[in-house]
């Protein structure tokens, strides 16, 4: 129980950690891109008009309609337009640190919970087959749901889940076996 509940403290925050890295590299990335974003339109704002035009050119807007547009969202809020039209980068959709990295522990936690779970429940000649067990049904389980939310393919996904998974436990067990073995 102790390793159990070790194990799923460390690996939260650890994926917790990794997240919130990770995606914080992504909104320095952004920020980046709204900063060059900003510069452009301070040195060249017809230029950047000319190229807001030619983006809703491109998806079907005839020039003059195309002009307007272009015209009516730079002045109502230049740099949101092209944040959104030409860079890709929608408010709603931007990178969230400290969200990410909560979802990330929340989701490790919920999977993580169950073996621990059915290790306190079982007989000590039980834990590691029931733990094993239960591991991979939830890998499955959360493979499937996973894809399903996503629109993929579930039993690709499925399989993916839990051979990864697998592996993740057989290189664990290994590394377990050896290091309680020196000791």
């Amino acid at each position: 129980m102790t390793a159990g509940v070790a194990g799923l403290v460390a690996g939260s925050l650890a994926m917790a950690a990794g997240e919130f890295v990770s995606v914080s590299s992504q909104r320095d990335s952004e920020r980046a891109d709204l900063q060059l974003e900003e510069q452009e339109l301070r040195d060249d704002p017809e230029g950047e008009l000319r190229e807001l035009t030619s983006i809703y050119q491109k998806r079907g807007r005839p020039l003059e309609l195309a002009c307007q547009v272009a015209a009516a969202l730079t002045e109502r809020d230049a740099l949101g337009a092209n944040a959104r039209d030409e860079l890709g980068l929608e408010q709603e959709r931007r990178a969230r640190p400290l969200q990410a990295a909560g979802a990330s522990a929340l989701s490790f936690s919920a999977g993580a919970v169950l073996p621990v779970i059915s290790v306190a429940l079982m007989p000590a000649a039980l834990r590691a087959p029931v733990c094993v067990a239960v591991t991979v049904l939830a890998l499955a389980a959360l493979g499937s749901l996973g894809a399903r939310l996503g629109g993929g393919n579930q039993r690709r996904a499925t399989a993916r889940v839990v051979g990864w998974g697998a592996v993740a436990m057989a290189i664990t067990a290994g590394i377990g076996a050896l290091v309680g073995g020196v000791a």
